[in-house]
């Protein structure tokens, strides 16, 4: 059976296929959308499949695991600096080890689309010590999955799988099976000593992790693949590079190409690769993990690695593209003849193709948020106002122009609490209504604690509004929360951000900046885009 799938719906379709008992998840793009698969699709609401988002990544890869521990097959899926958020049981379960099969799909975004960095996941599954697969288009990451889960349950290891944006977000048509694989049944017999990681059993199951490093490189020989011709350039491609190079070919590449799907690092392969060129070109997408790798590997003396290291080959920075890879090519070309090597010019954009800044929806009440800051804060000489990540960072952007700050995921609250322990007044912090539950907590708690002189205010639009409108762990739920926290009730207020609130809430900022410790102002209204489709 066809299905046209993108790269995101192929890998949860997959999952599915394959035995799925359940996805956790926080939104975050390009990731979003396999969950969303999961709870629309019919057979994932039949077999009862857990869907719900969680809190943040850390208890997703956290509930996965107890899933695993129970015998079923789970997945945990993240945007690459989401993995930042879940490292510590990440890096935790490589000790443990898993019962059912854990896969963490993480997905990249190089060019920074929608993300504060352009990290690339496979430096920390390789600092984990655990398999990582990349596949290279729909269809593999379709196929993938199930070997994904076997592996895993085979290893007793969680596997990453690692794709890109321009694979996740792009559409292929895809041969799925008819019928799923049946769930795991429970089971009851793990064992405490794997999970217990006491130093007498992470002693022991370190060196199980480090035992089994061979076995996944020879794991991985039935999916990385070799071609070998009679040229002295050998490419080596991993993910979506291959697809860049074939197209700067026509589908026929005249060199040896050895492309990688599979981690660790084939040795034997690349060696065997390296015997047959003088010249070795490393086509990735992110950053040159592989290239560094092989760096090491090699006799510098004997063979010239090349790729993205010094960016003379190809960009450092952002996505990799068609005309990249191809004009990488025409420099290699140049330097074989001995030619001038002379760059494709760019072509020049027409002059009614303007720049589109992204902006905050017209009616939105983070606007009415800002609008009311600003005219507040004029009173005061040098303010400090602590962004956070979320729809409302567009707040940096004229016309408002009132952040200072923007660095992840809860950092508004604690940065507000330190710029405060420095002497600034007035210290206040802008954060989201999901972004707070995320990890904002904890550093409300701090300032709690330590009755700092800081105003928060958590903008509350009532959804995850940047990722599309997801639910949000903490509706209807803020104002226990913070004064749960010990915040004093007298200085947790709720507003109304309209236009026509504006004398009301600047009063309320007023009041609440003015008093000497944790103030919370929580402005309350749904975001325009869920109001729409809920109206519908």
């Amino acid at each position: 059976m066809k299905k046209l799938l993108l790269g995101d719906e192929a890998i949860a379709l997959g999952a599915i296929n394959a035995g799925l008992s359940g996805v956790y998840a926080y939104p975050g793009t390009p990731s979003t959308e396999v969950t969303e698969f999961i709870q629309g699709n019919p057979l994932a609401i039949e077999r009862g499949i857990h869907s719900r988002w969680s809190t943040n990544e850390k208890t997703a890869m956290e509930a996965a695991l107890g899933m695993s521990y129970m015998g079923k097959r789970a997945m945990v899926c993240m945007k690459h600096v989401g993995l930042n958020v879940c490292m510590d049981p990440f890096v935790n379960s490589a000790m443990t080890g898993v019962g059912g099969g854990v896969v963490v799909l993480v997905a990249d975004d190089p060019s920074m689309h929608s993300s504060q960095d352009e990290q690339d996941s496979r430096y920390l599954g390789s600092f984990a010590m655990v398999p990582i697969l990349e596949p290279r288009d729909q269809q593999q990451a379709y196929d993938m999955m199930a070997y994904a889960f076997e592996l895993s349950e085979k290893r007793s290891l969680p596997v990453l799988m690692r794709v890109t944006t321009r694979m996740a977000h792009s559409r292929a048509v895809v041969e799925v099976a008819e019928t799923a694989a049946p769930q795991n049944e429970l089971n009851f017999n793990s064992q405490a000593k794997d999970w217990v990681l006491l130093p007498v059993n992470a002693r022991r199951k370190n060196d199980i992790l480090v035992g089994l490093q061979p076995s996944l490189e020879a794991d991985g020989e039935a999916w990385n693949k070799l071609a070998i011709k009679d040229s002295k350039l050998g490419i080596i491609t991993s993910g979506v590079g291959w697809n860049y190079v074939m197209e700067a070919f026509g589908g026929d590449c005249p060199h040896s190409v050895l492309h990688i799907t599979h981690y660790p690092l084939p040795h034997a392969a690349i060696a065997q690769l390296c015997e047959n060129c003088e010249t070795v070109l490393v086509v990735e997408e992110g950053q040159p993990f592989i290239e560094e790798k092989i760096q090491g590997m090699l006799p510098q003396e004997q063979w010239k690695v090349i790729g993205k290291l010094n960016g003379a080959y190809l960009p450092r920075t952002g996505e990799l593209s068609p005309d990249s890879v191809r004009e990488a090519f025409r420099r290699i070309d140049a330097e074989v003849t001995g030619t001038e090597y002379k760059p494709v010019p760019e072509v020049a954009k027409p002059e009614v193709v303007v720049a589109r800044p992204p902006a905050l929806c017209q009616g939105c009440g983070h606007r009415s948020v800002y609008e009311a800051l600003n005219l507040v804060l004029k009173d005061y000489e040098n303010p400090r106002v602590f962004g956070d990540i979320g729809c409302y960072t567009l707040g940096f952007l004229p016309p408002f122009r009132a952040l200072h700050s923007c660095v992840d995921m809860g950092a508004s609250i604690t940065m507000a609490k330190g710029a405060a322990d420095a002497g600034q007044f007035p210290s206040i912090a802008v954060i989201g209504d999901s972004t707070f539950t995320h990890s904002g907590m904890t550093g409300l708690l701090d300032a709690i604690n330590e009755n700092a002189n800081i105003t928060v205010i958590i903008s509350d639009n009532l959804t995850t509004a940047m990722t599309g409108g997801q639910d949000s762990a903490g509706t209807s739920k803020y104002e226990a929360i913070c004064t749960g926290l010990g915040a004093d009730p007298a200085h947790v207020r709720v507003v109304v951000p309209l236009p026509q609130s504006m004398e009301a809430i600047t009063a309320t900022i007023r009041e609440e900046i003015a008093y000497e410790g944790v103030s919370i102002i929580i402005p309350r209204r749904e975001c325009l885009q869920t109001l729409k489709r809920h109206k519908k």
